[in-house]
């Protein structure tokens, strides 16, 4: 037994309640809920990592505190392949729970590489062969809803002053809203302001295909998920529709996932969720397969500030990696109070990656005990909103 062996995995479901609701195709998002990994080895070393809740977080949590645990503890924490791998051939591919024992592993990887990165004193991004470099980075995450376009230009000129050059703006509440929104935030900041949107798979094709000539008109860099993950036919036929690229990965899991999505040729923008879709070891697979399709790699940002700082460490070493998500919502203190802040934005509308070992954060666990899953979804959806 060495110093790296683990010794112990365990999993926190944990709650942040947010100041102000956001309304979004999702629902209504009343609060940020997040499953944190905690990985122990034998010689004291303790790496952090982030399951994504899944709307699930006390069944997520239950799953890495039993299944998982009892599959990985034992193992060398640096052998982050061979765990990865263990999962798979034990969990995955043949006792179903596909997505949940994914997601599960994401946060158990995210912490044995945050474990790697301290044995070694590197960053991250340099145990993944990348060096620190500015990063473009938009406004997104749970801001920017449904809301009335004047509402929603004054919360974007706020992230404008703050440094943003581009902001995601949230569709799905049907054509007319969404288009009067996008168009009121063109008009108000002009030709300069990079506009994505993210119809968080609510569009039917035909309401996608009557959208697509206004999001040409007001120069819109993206379209994001306009339909469900496995709607390729839909993805297929709305490609010949419009010269916005397709953008979608979130809720795409494991390589295998997006092989079919690299194959299907629909989708031009890649946007795996590091806490969802394998954590790092797959992410770096991922990115690689994008890579060799000329294929832009613009990762989903998840909760905490954990996951982030993870994010913008890949992305500082991977050469397809373009625009880190930054997740804005009102009172997150999963992102904010949990652990340091994972970025700052620079005047130029660039963020970087933390300097430190592994993911470079210092995780509060006063702060993680101090706030434990509450009652009640996160997201409420729209028809039992209020």
């Amino acid at each position: 037994m060495s110093d790296l062996t683990i010794r112990s995995i365990e999993a926190f479901a944990c709650s942040a309640d947010l100041k102000e609701p956001v309304a979004m195709g999702l629902g209504l998002v009343v609060k940020r809920e997040a499953v944190v990994v905690k990985v122990t080895t034998e010689g004291g070393l303790i790496g952090w990592g982030e399951a994504h809740h899944a709307r699930s977080p006390r069944a997520m949590e239950t799953l890495i505190n039993t299944t998982m645990r009892d599959l990985l503890v034992g193992m060398d924490a640096s052998a982050t392949t061979l765990a990865w791998q263990r999962v798979y051939v034990n969990q995955l591919a043949t006792h179903g729970m596909g997505s949940a024992s994914v997601t599960a592993l994401s946060g158990i990887d995210m912490a044995l590489w945050d474990i790697r990165g301290k044995a070694a004193g590197w960053p991250l991004y340099q145990l993944l062969g990348g060096q620190l470099r500015p990063i473009p980075v938009y406004a997104g995450g749970v801001s920017l809803g449904f809301q009335s376009p004047e509402s929603l230009v004054e919360e974007a000129r706020g992230m404008v002053e703050s440094g943003y050059r581009a902001v995601k703006l949230r569709i799905g509440q049907g054509v007319a809203a969404d288009v009067a929104r996008i168009a009121l935030v063109r008009e108000t900041f002009g030709p300069d302001l990079e506009i994505f949107v993210d119809a968080n798979a609510q569009y039917t094709m035909a309401q996608a295909a009557q959208v697509v000539p206004e999001l040409e008109r007001y120069r819109v860099g993206w379209f994001e998920e306009p339909f469900t993950p496995y709607a390729y036919r839909s993805y297929r036929d709305l490609k010949q529709l419009t010269s916005v690229p397709l953008a979608a990965g979130e809720n795409h899991f494991t390589r295998f996932e997006f092989q079919r999505l690299l194959d299907e040729g629909s989708v031009r923008i890649l946007q795996p969720d590091v806490s969802k879709t394998g954590g790092i070891t797959e992410m770096m697979r991922i990115a690689a397969m994008g890579s060799a399709s000329h294929l832009p790699f613009c990762p989903h940002s998840s909760i905490t500030g954990i996951s982030m700082s993870a994010t913008l460490h890949l992305m500082s070493a991977l050469p397809n990696a373009e625009w880190f998500e930054a997740e804005l919502a009102r009172g997150n203190g999963l992102r904010d109070e949990l652990c340091d802040a994972p970025y700052q934005v620079d005047s130029d509308g660039f963020v970087r990656a933390r300097e430190g070992a592994g993911l470079a954060v210092e995780v509060d666990e006063d702060y993680l005990h101090a706030h434990p899953l509450t009652a009640g979804p996160a997201f409420v959806p729209a028809g039992l909103a209020g």
